[in-house]
C-alpha cells in the first residue's frame, strides 16, 4: 500500500499556501483540524485510519486501515459565498474519474460519491467560531478499499486506486484551494454532468413508507435541489438530505 508522502501531497500547490500533517491513527481529521492552529492559509490533514470518523447528520463513518482517503482541508479565509458542499463533491468526482470509466460512478445530491448505486464517499463541512474568526473545515472520506461495509456502502477496490492516493488527495486539495482563492470553476454544469439521478423520483427521507414527493429536476445557483412536485417546484437547501429512488 502506498504511504502518504508530503512531497507528493504538495504536488503543484505552493508550499507557502498549505501546511500538511500526516497521521497513522487519529480520532478524525475534522476534529484534528478543529484543534490545529493555522500557520498558513490552508491546512491539510490526512490519516490512515480514524477511530471516530463521522459523516453528515451525525452518521458514523467506518474508517478502517485499508488505504482509504480520510482527509480534511481547513482555512480561516472567507468561504461564505461558496456552496462548498456541492463544489467539494464535484472536485472529488473530477479527480477520481480520471482513473474510472464507468457510467455507474457519479454524484448524488448534494455530494455523496456513488458507485453501483451505493455510497463510496462523502463530505462533511463544519465551521468553527472562535475569537471573531470562522474556520471552515472540509472533511472528505473515500472508500478505495473497505473491508467492513454498511449495507449501503461500496468501495472502488476493483480500480486499484491506492497507489494513486497521494495524487488524488493533492489534486482535490489544489482545486479546493483555488476555488476558495477565487479561481472560476463551472461547478454547476460539472455537477449536473456527474449527477446520476436527474429525472428520478425523490422519496421523503423521514417517511418509512418511502412516499414519492416529486422528481429531481435541477440545482440552482447556490446548489440547492429543485424538485418538481404535483404542486409546483420545491427547493431543498444544499445542507440537507433527500432519498433518491433506487440509490442505496
Amino acid at each position: 500500500m502506498s504511504k502518504y508522502n508530503k512531497i507528493e501531497l504538495l504536488g503543484e500547490i505552493k508550499e507557502k499556501a498549505v501546511e500538511i500533517s500526516i497521521y497513522e491513527d487519529i480520532d478524525s481529521t475534522n476534529e484534528a483540524s478543529k484543534r490545529t492552529k493555522l500557520k498558513k492559509d490552508f491546512n491539510l490533514i490526512v490519516s490512515e485510519t480514524q477511530t471516530r470518523g463521522k459523516g453528515r447528520h451525525g452518521k458514523k463513518w467506518l474508517s478502517s486501515k485499508s488505504g482509504n482517503i480520510y482527509m480534511s482541508i481547513s482555512t480561516e479565509k472567507d468561504t461564505s459565498s461558496l456552496p462548498l458542499s456541492i463544489i467539494s463533491g464535484v472536485v472529488c468526482i473530477k479527480h477520481i474519474k480520471k482513473y474510472i470509466k464507468n457510467k455507474n460512478f457519479g454524484i448524488k445530491w448534494p455530494n455523496d460519491i456513488i458507485f453501483d448505486y451505493k455510497k463510496v464517499g462523502g463530505i462533511l463541512i463544519e465551521k468553527e467560531h472562535f475569537n471573531q474568526k470562522i474556520k471552515t473545515i472540509i472533511g472528505i472520506g473515500i472508500n478505495l478499499k473497505q473491508d467492513l461495509k454498511e449495507s449501503w456502502w461500496a468501495d472502488l477496490s476493483e480500480f486499484n486506486l491506492k497507489e494513486k492516493r497521494n495524487k488524488i488527495v493533492s489534486h482535490i486539495t489544489e482545486d479546493i484551494i483555488n476555488c476558495i482563492n477565487g479561481e472560476h470553476f463551472d461547478w454547476i454544469n460539472a455537477w449536473k454532468k456527474n449527477c446520476i439521478h436527474i429525472g428520478k423520483n425523490v422519496m421523503n427521507i423521514n417517511n418509512i413508507e418511502n412516499n414519492i414527493i416529486g422528481i429531481f429536476h435541477d440545482i440552482d445557483s447556490q446548489g440547492n435541489a429543485i424538485i418538481m412536485t404535483k404542486n409546483g417546484t420545491k427547493t431543498y437547501n444544499n445542507s440537507g438530505e433527500i432519498k433518491i429512488d433506487g440509490i442505496y
